[in-house]
């Protein structure tokens, strides 16, 4: 495989690798920790809606998609980036993904009012929300503070995050529920 592709490891498209462009601040996240992840949220993932905010790559949410959530979508800031995102999920045949090219935390304070529409039905709230913004910008905190005052979470949803291992990240009002290291990275789930 190539530096700029990853390989979804499960589901309906396992083994199948997405192409994506190499930015600043952009790491994918690795498959050890994508196995980990989706063995914690095991069945619950499928018929679930997903929003990957910071989603480069898009391996976190195309891997949600390939385990049988129900919708995903994926927010990034970049062009190219998104531009990307769009094209995997066409070669994927992507049905049920919605690509926004936004600023993550403009969509997360627009997201109640306004939404997706996916197979022309609203989504406005979501069961499992992927965190996963470049380490060193300090996005983390703001977008859980975010998440924690509005209703992007559905009841019972959960957050997963990555933050980088010698710098936890804030978890006021948040229950952490799992947690794993590997390399530079912590990450975990988190609920209401």
């Amino acid at each position: 495989m190539t530096r700029n592709q990853v390989r979804i490891i499960g589901g309906l498209w396992k083994g199948r690798k997405l192409r994506f462009v190499a930015g600043a601040g952009l790491r994918p996240t690795p498959s050890r920790v994508r196995e980990t992840l989706f063995n914690w949220l095991g069945a619950s993932i499928e018929g679930s809606d997903c929003l990957d905010l910071f989603a480069g790559s898009g391996a976190l949410g195309f891997e949600a998609l390939s385990r049988g959530a129900r919708s995903l979508t994926s927010v990034e800031h970049d062009r190219r980036a998104a531009e990307s995102l769009r094209g995997n999920g066409a070669q994927l045949g992507a049905t049920r993904l919605a690509v926004r090219k936004q600023d993550a935390l403009a969509f997360l304070r627009g997201a109640a009012s306004g939404g997706v529409l996916i197979d022309g039905e609203p989504v406005r709230s979501w069961d499992c929300i992927f965190l996963d913004p470049p380490f060193a910008s300090g996005l983390l905190a703001q977008a859980l503070a975010l998440l924690g005052e509005g209703q992007a979470l559905k009841p019972g949803g959960r957050v997963y995050f990555e933050a980088r291992r010698n710098r936890p990240p804030d978890l006021q009002g948040w229950q952490l529920d799992r947690e794993g290291r590997a390399g530079d990275c912590r990450f975990g789930l988190l609920r209401r």
